[in-house]
Parts: C-alpha cells; structure tokens; sequence
C-alpha cells in the first residue's frame, strides 16, 4: 500500500500537472481562436484583394487591347504615309527631271542616267497601278525624249570624236610588223578614253533600258565612214607623195608627237618600174639592129603610175587587216557581244568591197592588157596576187564570224587573179617583151608556179603529174614540180620567141640587118637570161639553152661579116690581074685596077654610111664584131694597096686610093655607133 503521504504528493503532483496542462489547452484555445480569427482576417484580405485585383483586370484589359489597336493603327498609318510620299514622289518626276532631260546629256552624263532611271521607275509603277493615269503617258512621252536625246547624244559623240587615221600613222602601223628596231607598239586611239567611256555607258543603257539596237547601226556606218574614209587617204597619200617626192612616206616633223612616223617606210616592190626601166633599155639600144628603131613607146609616165597604183594597193590591203582588227577591238568595248559580229560584218563591208573592186579592176585592166600585149599592166597582178596570198590569213582571222559571202570575197578576188594571171603567161610566151617578163617572174615563182598549177597547165606541157608531187587536191603541187612545170613554160617562152623573132627578120630586105638583129636579140636573150639567173631555171628541163644560144649569136655574126665580101671581094688576091713587074700595064689592065679600087672606096662608104646608122647595144659584143671585121679588111686592103698603091694606074692616084689602111680601121670603128 502506498502510503498516504506518497498518494497526497503524488495527487498533488497530478493536480499540477493537470493545471498545467489546462493552462496549455487555455493557451491553445486562445491561440487557435486567434488563429481563426487571424485567418478569417486574411481570407477577408484576400478575397477583398482578389476582388480588387478582378475588379484592376476587367479595367486593364480593355484598355490594353485597345493601345494594341492604336500602335497597329499607328504603324500603318505610317506606312501609308510613307507609300504616299513614294506614290507621290512619281506624280513629281516628270516636273523634277523635264529640265535635266530637255537640257539634254552632254556634259552631265551620270545626272541624265540618274534621272533617266527614276523616269524608268515612274513608268514602271504606273504601268502597273494605274495605267489609266495621264501621268503616265506624261513619265512615257518624257521617257521617250530622254531615250532619242542618248540616242543623238551617242551619234554626236561618236561622229565628233571618231576620227580619219592619218596615212602615216596606218604606215607606222604596218610596218611596226616588220621593224624590229620599234620600242614601242604603234596603237590607234580612235576615240578618247572618256568619251569611249561615256559611249560605253550609253550603249549598255539603250540595250537594257531603252530596248533599241538602231544605235548599233549609227556605230558601223560612222566607224564604216572612218575606216573607208582612212583607207582611201593612204592611197591619195601615196598618189600625192610619189607626184612630189616619189616617196610615199612623209617626213617627220619635230615636236609633233601624233601623226608623225617614227619607223622606215615599207618597202616598196618597185616591180613595174624595174620593168620598165628594162623596157627603156630595150628600147634606147634597139634590138631590132636599127638604132633608135623600135616600135616601142617610152613608158616611164604610165609604169610610174602602174608602180605607185600596186604599191598603194598592197598597202591598202594591209592597212584595212590593221584597221579592222583595230576596229573589233574598239567595237567589242561598245556593241553587246551577240551582236557584234553582225556589227562588224556591216562595218567592213564598204572598205572590203572599195578593195574588191579596185582588185577586180586590176583583174580587168590586166585582161584588155593581154589583148593588146602590154607587159607593164598585166605585170601589177604578180606582186599584189603574192601580197593578197600572204596576207589571207591575217584576213581570214580578220573576218572569222562574219557571213560566208564576206569570207569568200578574198578567195574569189585571188583565183580571178590566177586565172587572169596564167592567161597573162600563156599570152606573153610569143611575145619579144616575153624576156621582160619572165626576169621579173623570178620573183614570183611561187606565185607563178601556182597559176599553172590551178590551170592544170600540166597537161599543156606534156608534164605527168607524179602522184608523188601531189596531194588529195588536184592543185596542190610540190615546189619541185611547180619548178618543173615553170621551166618548161619558159621553154616554151623561148622556143615562142625564137620562132617570132625568125618571122620578124623576114621583113628586112638586107641579110645583114636580119642578122644584127637575130644576133641583137638572141644575145640581149642570153645576157638576160645568164644576169637574172633565168639560165638555172631554163636548165631544170632544158641543159644545152646556153650553148645553143651561143652558137645561133655566132651564127648571126657570120651571117653579118658575108655582107662585106662585096666589098673586100673586089680587092681579094683571087679577083686581081696578074701582070709582069716593071712591065708597063695595058689599058685593059689599069681599067681593073681602077674598076677594083672604086669598087671598094664604093663598097666600103656605102656600107659604113648605112651599118653606122645600126645598133649593137652590148658594148663587148660590138667591140668584138668591129674589130673582127676591122682586121680582116684592113690585112685585104693592106695586101691590095701595098701591091697595086704604086703601080702607075692613073694620072690621079688620088682619085682612087682615097683612103689608108688605118683611115679604113677607123672607119669601120665607128660602124653601129649610137652617140652618133
């Protein structure tokens, strides 16, 4: 048992504790309605708080979606704003640019194109947005203006700064091929580096703005002008020089850098004037044995013109292959590439067809020249055929891209040239001035060697074609049978010519005259042959022309010294009377003595009367006849005097020995003398 004292303690104790824990539930009674109460506060808050903050939403939404309304609102009325100014801006191009665009481009190129593009734009728009609008017919028509104004502006540039290349620049530019001494290239500026500029802008402007392609048309017919009008003056050039100075190059002029040549001048072919001066030779020496007897006429005037008439030409055509390759690379910089070389097809044309022309003129003149058997004339074709021959190239890189009638006209101007050309050969082959001819062929063998070939001439001289001398092509020879073939022609010259020369002799009545002038030409033939070196090319086919022409000049010769047997036959040992020394002489005797005497003073002055008046134009030849038939009449008539001078004949002695020994030498030195 617990003792009470422990259970009094102990019911205290539980008396404390539970006062305790009443104060505890007080505390927490209180605390929890403090807490409700706090609560009940709080939810009033924030139900207040949530009414408040609907009551802030239901007035902040509307007023946002309506700022949201105003700042879209805003934004396109700036927008518009900003299209109506644009918009507007159109309706004023037309008075803000009629100015610029009546003033015109010149001088204000970049401004004009500047302006041109907002025309542009204006159309544009207005095309598209309200094409009934009078506005646009005003920015067309305005347009329009601006568009003919850089289509004259182009055409005034072009004609104000597209100038004629001086002649001798165009032979500065030639002969810079050739001149290896040049130390700088020789270049054209055809138009000035701003001025090509600006026209460079105007042509890509009317190509892509301005749809129009007629400027092209102005460019080839102003640079066609040019280039025809430079061509021509390099002919007169050479026509005004050779008139004054016979040199076609004009003198540099200090100080005057342009237009002054600072290399040699080409060189001239001279081809007609070589002729021609063997012509004047022909005919000063006379070949015919009579002096000063040829039909020939003086031809130095006509040849010189012949001369610088080919010189020009050659030059010409080269001239235009300069030209033109200067006149594609200024077009290329201009014309747009499609249509450049339609361009410069038309661009050509007129200085190509003024070469043509003059060509097939030639080709003509050379025709009535054969007709009429005219050396000098027909002579001109070689020269320029060989020049238009090494220059197709150059031409056909030239015109590569332009229409096959443009490509074809320089083939056609030389096969009409061959063709002419072969006739000439054919025509020459009976005709004396053929020698004349066939010197200055050495020049052209190949030249020459082609025209037979083309005109399958082969057969004509009996010549096989080895299919080892030619190709695929039936005129296409090797240089060995061109040579062949050429040899033979002159053959053929030759054998002409001998037999025309024979015929020619018939006419002269007197052996003797026949004979100087068979011996005159046969040997002007061999000389000329042996100093052009023809000799070698004769012996290709023929080896023994040399000595068969030697032996017809001896021949002559012999024919010659007969035509004074009538005169040394009167006093010849066979023909004198035989009588007895210190014998006095009948009468019948001293009669032949006289007869013999007379016969020969007769003989010998009518025949140094008539052969002085002859001519041997070579000096060596001459010199050797005279002297041959000088000792030979002088030891006859030296025989005859010495026998017969002191036998008394006569009363007057003096009336037949007329003459000495050395008188009739000296007589017979003057035969053929032409300074007489």
């Amino acid at each position: 048992m617990i003792p009470p004292q422990e259970a009094s303690a102990r019911r205290r104790e539980i008396e404390d504790k539970l006062k305790q824990e009443e104060e505890t539930l007080s505390f927490i009674r209180d605390s929890l309605e403090k807490s409700d109460q706090l609560t009940k506060n709080m939810v009033s808050i924030l139900s207040s708080f949530e009414s408040r903050l609907m009551k802030l939403e239901n007035s902040i939404i509307p007023v946002h979606k309506q700022t949201e309304n105003l700042q879209r609102l805003q934004e396109n009325v700036e927008k518009t704003l900003s299209c109506l100014d644009h918009v507007i801006s159109y309706y004023h191009v037309a008075s803000d640019t009629e100015k610029i665009i009546r003033e015109g481009p010149t001088g204000r190129l970049e401004e004009y194109l500047g302006s041109m593009a907002k025309i542009q734009k204006a159309v544009e728009y207005f095309q598209d947005n309200s094409p009934d609008s009078p506005e646009l017919n005003k920015v067309k028509l305005l347009f329009e203006r601006g568009k003919e104004a850089l289509e004259s502006e182009f055409r005034s540039l072009m004609t104000r700064h597209s100038k004629v290349v001086s002649p001798v620049l165009i032979l500065d530019l030639i002969s810079g091929d050739d001149d290896l001494e040049a130390q700088e290239d020789v270049t054209l500026e055809h138009l000035p580096e701003s001025v090509l500029q600006d026209v460079i802008r105007i042509s890509r402007w009317l190509v892509e703005y301005g749809r129009n392609q007629d400027f092209m048309n102005v460019y080839y017919q102003i640079r066609s002008s040019q280039l025809d009008r430079s061509i021509k003056g390099l002919k007169e050039h050479f026509h005004k020089s050779s008139s004054s100075s016979g040199v076609p190059y004009s003198p540099a002029i200090p100080n005057k850098r342009k237009d002054t040549p600072t290399k040699k001048p080409v060189k001239r072919p001279g081809t007609i004037r070589k002729a021609q001066n063997l012509l004047k030779q022909y005919s000063q020496h006379g070949l015919d044995g009579k002096k000063g007897g040829s039909n020939l006429i003086p031809l130095e005037g006509r040849d010189d013109m012949l001369d610088v008439e080919t010189d020009a030409y050659i030059h010409c055509v080269s001239a235009f292959v300069k030209l033109a390759q200067s006149e594609y690379q200024l077009l290329a910089d201009i014309i747009p590439e499609h249509h450049q070389k339609k361009t410069f097809d038309s661009l050509i044309q007129d200085a190509l067809d003024g070469l043509m022309l003059e060509g097939e003129n030639i080709v003509s003149a050379a025709r009535k020249a054969i007709v009429r058997h005219d050396f000098s004339t027909v002579l001109t074709v070689f020269p320029i055929l060989r020049h238009l021959k090494q220059t197709k190239p150059e031409f056909d890189q030239v015109l590569q891209g332009t229409a096959a009638s443009t490509k074809n006209k320089l083939p056609g101007l030389i096969t009409s040239m061959e063709t002419i050309g072969a006739k000439a050969l054919e025509d020459f082959a009976d005709n004396i001035k053929a020698i004349l001819f066939l010197q200055q062929l050495l020049d052209f063998q190949e030249t020459a060697g082609a025209m037979l070939a083309s005109q399958v001439l082969g057969d004509t001289y009996n010549i096989p074609l080895d299919p080892r001398e030619t190709s695929s092509s039936a005129t296409s020879y090797s240089s060995e049978f061109s040579k062949r073939l050429l040899s033979t022609y002159i053959c053929k010259v030759l054998g002409n010519l001998q037999l025309n020369l024979l015929s020619k002799s018939k006419v002269y009545e007197d052996p003797a005259l026949s004979a100087i002038f068979l011996h005159n030409n046969y040997n002007y033939i061999l000389k000329s042959l042996e100093k052009s070196e023809l000799i070698q090319l004769v012996a290709v086919t023929q080896k023994t022309a040399e000595r068969s022409y030697r032996e017809h000049i001896e021949q002559q010769i012999q024919t010659y010294q007969r035509s004074w047997l009538k005169v040394t036959d009167y006093i010849a040992e066979k023909n004198l009377p035989v009588f007895q020394p210190g014998v006095k002489l009948r009468d019948k005797e001293r009669q032949i003595i006289k007869e013999r005497f007379k016969g020969f003073n007769d003989g010998l002055e009518e025949l140094c009367k008539i052969q002085k008046a002859w001519a041997i134009p070579d000096t060596e030849q001459r010199d050797r006849i005279r002297q041959a038939q000088k000792t030979i009449v002088k030891e006859t008539y030296g025989a005859f005097l010495q026998k017969f001078g002191s036998v008394p004949f006569t009363k007057n002695p003096e009336k037949y020995i007329k003459y000495g020994v050395e008188q009739v030498g000296d007589m017979i030195d003057r035969l053929f003398d032409t300074s007489a």
